[in-house]
């Protein structure tokens, strides 16, 4: 376990543990920030309603499509720091962190100003119901006032993981995610601040995680510098930042706008599938934790051992770390399906509720293993500083597959019972882009076209 729960450098030393060894405290983030995610829905299904668990549900779409800034820098600086980590190049690695908190600071000030004023628009263009419209503005409005230390945690989180060391963001996220739940009870249990409380416990506890993380990086002053003189503008660290950024910001752009369209043809099904649809997007986070956790191993994994220029070690690595994904998934996966009603009961007591999410979630169980394949082979990639490649993978899968296929589905089950088509189209068209997505990574890593130059060769160009 004390091998487990410490900083590694990840360019030497057994492949299979040390991916093991980095993604346990990840995975276990992750659970928390899940639980973090989650607490918000239980309690506001619990002590509010049905109608108030859509409205928390409603407002992720539009969250999501304006956190991809905060996605892009996080990435790009994880890769950066990763591979000046694993150069040994503490006077990039200095520049790296300065550039990425800069730039968040600018992304989040933007956020906080522009967000509020088009909350509401964006929630009517939605079509989203006039029963739940109004707890979403309120909702919306105060996660983006608090939007800076969310900004903040995501990105110093994705420095300490760049620099080998995810168990600091672990602790940080636990005592987050801790003081979210007994904030949540209290503003909404206790006090009966209703959805508006839910969000304020959530901005709350993000800054209490941010503010953790940006203490434990001013004490590593043994591998990089944390000063205000490396945090102005830098036009090739800055440029180099944007350019791996922004294709994966690209890609979470058009995550978020597929989800907002398909929001948009969910909400045509009424308040009860959206509240269904809430639930297993809940559930769905837990089985995709291994998934993405190994996925942001990958990333860097890859990142240490392209600095450190050891390609046959990262080759070994996306081999190893793949199978690792798919084997804990399966095991996951198998729980869900096992004793999925149970767990849907955690949410409501509403029995159509519970069965509609369990059948969702048995439609969706195949699609889970494909995107173990992607999110690891796409994480080599971009830890080798090429985040085109996935950033494209996306928008076929989901430009061209998912939301068409979700509309021409649903035209064509329409019928006089059914005006608007049938609800599973919204989930049979998110099985088949995951399916296709796999396949496509898969291909296009055995080509081994995705290597790109290091970090450290464009710089120092």
């Amino acid at each position: 376990m004390a091998g487990i729960f410490k900083q590694i450098d990840m360019t030497e030393g057994p492949v299979g543990s040390q991916i093991i060894s980095f993604t346990i405290p990840m995975l276990l983030g992750n659970i928390a920030q899940q639980l973090y995610n989650t607490a918000d829905s239980v309690i506001v299904g619990r002590f509010i309603g049905d109608n108030a668990l859509a409205a928390v549900g409603s407002a992720g779409p539009i969250m999501n499509i304006f956190f991809v800034l905060i996605i892009g820098i996080s990435v790009g600086a994880g890769i950066m720091v990763s591979q000046h980590f694993g150069a040994r190049d503490r006077e990039g690695l200095s520049w790296s962190v300065g550039g990425c908190i800069t730039l968040v600071i600018i992304a989040s000030l933007f956020l906080m100003i522009v967000m509020p004023l088009v909350s509401l628009p964006l929630l009517r263009l939605l079509n989203t119901p006039e029963s739940i419209i109004g707890w979403c503005n309120s909702y919306l409005r105060i996660i983006f006032y608090g939007v800076l230390g969310n900004a903040l945690y995501n990105i110093l989180s994705g420095v300490l993981r760049g620099l080998g060391d995810s168990t600091s963001a672990l602790y940080y996220l636990l005592a987050a995610t801790f003081t979210n739940i007994v904030l949540d009870y209290v503003f909404v249990g206790i006090v009966g601040m209703g959805v508006p409380g839910a969000a304020l416990a959530t901005i709350m506890a993000q800054g209490f995680s941010a503010l953790l993380c940006l203490r434990k990086l001013s004490q590593m002053s043994h591998l990089f510098d944390l000063k205000l003189s490396y945090m102005r503008p830098n036009r090739q660290y800055m440029t180099r930042l944007i350019r791996l950024g922004l294709p994966s910001g690209i890609t979470q752009a058009i995550f978020a706008m597929s989800s907002i369209l398909v929001q948009s043809l969910s909400n045509t099904f009424g308040e009860q599938f959206i509240a269904a649809n809430v639930i297993v997007m809940r559930i769905d986070g837990f089985v995709m934790m291994p998934v993405f956790s190994f996925g942001n191993t990958m990333t860097t994994f890859a990142g240490q051992n392209v600095g450190a220029g050891n390609y046959s070690r990262v080759y070994e690595g996306a081999r190893k770390g793949t199978l690792i994904s798919l084997g804990v998934s399966s095991v996951m996966l198998a729980a869900i399906l096992l004793f999925g009603r149970t767990i849907m009961g955690i949410f409501t007591t509403t029995e159509s509720l519970i069965t509609l999410s369990a059948n969702i979630m048995r439609l969706l169980a195949l699609g889970y293993l494909a995107m173990s394949v992607t999110q690891c082979l796409s994480g080599t990639m971009r830890g080798s500083g090429n985040t085109v490649a996935p950033m494209w993978i996306s928008i076929i899968t989901t430009v061209f597959i998912r939301v068409p296929l979700a509309y021409a589905i649903s035209f064509a089950t329409r019928t006089p019972a059914l005006p608007h088509g049938t609800f599973w189209c919204i989930h049979s068209s998110m099985l088949a882009s995951w399916l296709t997505g796999a396949l496509i990574t898969t291909l296009l890593y055995k080509t081994g076209k995705w290597k790109k130059g290091t970090v450290l060769e464009d710089v120092h160009a």
